[in-house]
């Protein structure tokens, strides 16, 4: 398997279709081998069933479910742990992470050697 889209989440229900829609769209342009986990972190809304869904339709899509909230780091170690991709993505469920960047952090581990790629967001801020 290619890629390892790991996605934790905190009561995100109203953007999970359109981030798996996003994310799928990128790898079947790339035909990526993948797999995408959410790992809901004890969402109180019905993200627990919209990953449910997602996953009855799309084999590709896998979840984990926390009955309480353990915070981000506790997801994503879940997720890294279930992760059967050689390269491991992770994103914010709440889509501002652009799926389209996916295949250039692809090549950077696979072509470029890198081990590790962090990617931030510019700011209009000056300090």
């Amino acid at each position: 398997m290619d890629i390892s889209v790991v996605i934790p989440l905190l009561n995100e229900q109203e953007s999970l279709i359109e981030l798996h829609d996003w994310v799928e769209k990128v790898m079947q342009s790339n035909n990526f081998l993948y797999e995408i986990i959410f790992i809901d972190d004890g969402s109180t809304d019905d993200s627990w069933d919209a990953i449910s869904k997602l996953s009855s339709k799309n084999k590709y899509v896998k979840g984990i479910r926390f009955f309480k909230n353990f915070g981000k780091s506790q997801a994503l170690h879940a997720g890294f742990e279930k992760a059967q991709g050689n390269v491991i993505i992770t994103m914010d469920a709440d889509l501002q992470d652009n799926p389209e960047e996916i295949p250039e952090l692809y090549k950077m581990v696979t072509s470029e050697g890198f081990d590790l790629v962090l990617v931030g967001r510019k700011s209009d801020m000056t300090l």
